[in-house]
């Protein structure tokens, strides 16, 4: 890995410093491919033990896949993985019914921790049993056993069972409530919970901050960074990758050449901001590479195809002398023969050499200008007086100018979501009222996409934007707004990933540009550069925008009103 911020090509080593090499997460050459289409090719990778490493890239891009393949759920098409055992892989709910209790699943993370002490124990009296031939194996297996629980840290599992559910705010449950009796967000939290406690030796993380507040997401920070094994962790968290990691590796394609095929991925040094300057940096000097690349071709072709005349051609030599003639017809001959030598070994230099055109990146090209609506600018657009709704949302009170923005924070359970869908009219409230002129455009961008069962994409935003043929496959393609590549216009709903349905939602609503933008979490499962790209286009946005979220990097540079519910 390089030591900077720049990105180079993956052809992994351990850097000093960073753990022992026999506790290396690697992987040399992974492929895999869908029925429908290819994720992963010829990936190569090295984590280091001790240095917390983030997984990059566009949704759809393999993470998931490459994590599934890691931890040995998913069989590889080609290559091989190795990561030193056991391993901890966070991406689902822990396999406990709802009638285990709290207590079942701390017990059960705390097994391997009593087995290693009782085998240690073991080995230990069979050392000071051993002698002679005996003695050198007893010491041999006593170390090996002793090594792997100071790495599992067995004589604090007890004590890290406390401090892990104190950390993620699970210590107020009672160790016999059943886990069917605990919210979900609780068990995802749990199922952190055990991970923290067992400690395995490679943990991987598929989106380990969700359902966690600030001080959640800090801890889990702290115990990566003390964790001595390799760490691997694929999330939306910009803030949280900036905090807990310290390498990336980009899945997204990058410069390679063209002859190649593409695949493979690009490690950056560095958090998360680091990652954002280098990769922008470095998608601007492939982009300039390949068009200066091929300007050049293009002159080199005609430069070839021109070279076989030298002078005025058609124009007769300047004297009828035979000896004249002569001369010129040599000299025209060298020059020929030395020109087209020289365009024509540039020529297959530079197409054996040139890079691949940069595909495309999804990245919002602009939001639409808003609508004009009753009231002047700065006119109050939207009002909450004493809004509540019982048992979800305490009384709130709020006003918003056209053109402002205000932001809506709190923790988990506040009401963030339930106050959005109460000023929307999505749900009527208990107490207080919700006011803003007659025939207000707005939109709303919910947490939970709800998807038309048998509809494609191209359907959905054709409909989005009022067209009579919506259902029609040859009507005309809608604005997509950087957010939906073309050719994803007949793929069903249904088989998008979560934030491939993201954009095609936040698409639609774009389509019929509201007065008022009402955006629930509205970075939730959008790629990290997308999600950026799209913050820096709703700072430019002439509307009015009202967002609930609990993004640390949105919030930390967030430049409008703030709100914050339960303070």
């Amino acid at each position: 890995m390089p030591s900077s911020s720049s990105p180079s090509s993956l052809v992994p080593t351990a850097l000093p410093g960073t753990g022992d090499p026999a506790l290396h997460l690697r992987a040399d050459g992974i492929s895999f491919s869908f029925p429908d289409r290819r994720v992963l090719t010829d990936v190569s990778l090295v984590v280091p033990a001790g240095r917390p490493t983030g997984l990059l890239g566009e949704n759809g891009s393999g993470k998931s896949t490459l994590l599934r393949i890691l931890a040995g759920e998913l069989p590889a098409d080609a290559g091989t993985a190795s990561a030193p055992g056991p391993i901890g892989f966070l991406h689902q709910e822990l396999p406990f019914g709802p009638s285990a209790t709290l207590a079942d699943v701390i017990a059960h993370a705390l097994e391997r921790s009593r087995r290693l002490e009782q085998e240690l124990t073991a080995a230990g009296e069979a050392l000071a049993a051993a002698d002679g031939e005996l003695s050198a194996g007893a010491a041999r297996h006593y170390d090996e056993v002793l090594a792997e629980a100071t790495l599992a840290d067995v004589w604090n599992a007890a004590q890290r069972a406390d401090v892990v559910l104190e950390g993620l705010t699970l210590a107020s449950l009672a160790r016999s409530v059943p886990l069917g009796e605990i919210s979900g967000g609780q068990r995802e939290r749990l199922a952190l919970a055990h991970l923290l406690i067992a400690r395995p030796t490679s943990w991987l993380l598929d989106e380990p901050t969700n359902h966690l507040d600030d001080d959640g997401a800090a801890f889990l920070a702290g115990a990566i960074a003390a964790h001595p094994g390799p760490v691997l962790i694929a999330s939306h968290d910009r803030a949280f990758l900036d905090d807990a990691t310290t390498a990336q590796l980009d899945l997204d394609p990058a410069e390679s050449p063209a002859r190649t095929d593409p695949g493979g991925l690009t490690v950056y040094s560095g958090g998360f901001s680091d990652y954002l300057l280098a990769r922008f940096e470095a998608r601007d000097r492939w982009e300039h590479r390949f068009r200066t690349e091929q300007e050049e071709l293009k002159a080199l072709r005609q430069a070839v195809k021109d070279s076989r005349t030298v002078g005025h051609p058609g124009a007769p030599p300047r004297t009828e002398a035979r000896a004249a003639k002569k001369f010129y017809a040599d000299r025209n001959a060298t020059v020929i023969s030395r020109r087209l030598r020289e365009a024509r070994a540039r020529l297959a230099q530079l197409e054996e050499e040139q890079v691949r055109k940069p595909p495309a990146e999804l990245h919002l090209t602009h939001l639409p200008q808003a609508p004009g609506g009753t009231g002047g600018t700065g006119s109050v657009l939207l009002s909450a007086s004493g809004v509540a709704v019982q048992g979800r949302l305490d009384p709130v009170s709020f006003s918003l100018s056209r053109g402002e923005r205000l932001l809506i924070t709190g923790a988990s359970g506040s009401g963030k979501s339930t106050l959005l869908d109460t000023v929307t009219g999505c749900l009527d409230p208990t107490e207080g009222a919700v006011d803003h002129p007659r025939g207000l455009r707005i939109g709303h961008l919910g947490q939970d996409d709800v998807v038309i069962p048998g509809r494609t994409v191209g359907h959905h935003l054709r409909a989005a934007a009022g067209q009579e043929n919506a259902e029609t496959v040859d009507a005309p393609v809608p604005e997509l707004f950087g957010l939906v590549h073309p050719r994803d216009l007949p793929r069903p709903l249904e088989l998008l990933s979560r934030g491939q349905l993201r954009r095609v939602m936040l698409a639609a609503l774009l389509l019929d540009p509201p007065e008022l933008l009402v955006l629930d979490e509205p970075t939730n499962h959008l790629a990290l550069v997308t999600a950026t790209r799209f913050e820096a286009a709703l700072a430019e946005w002439s509307g009015t925008v009202l967002i609930a979220s609990h993004d640390r990097w949105l919030r930390s540079r967030w430049e409008g009103e703030v709100l914050e519910l339960g303070s």
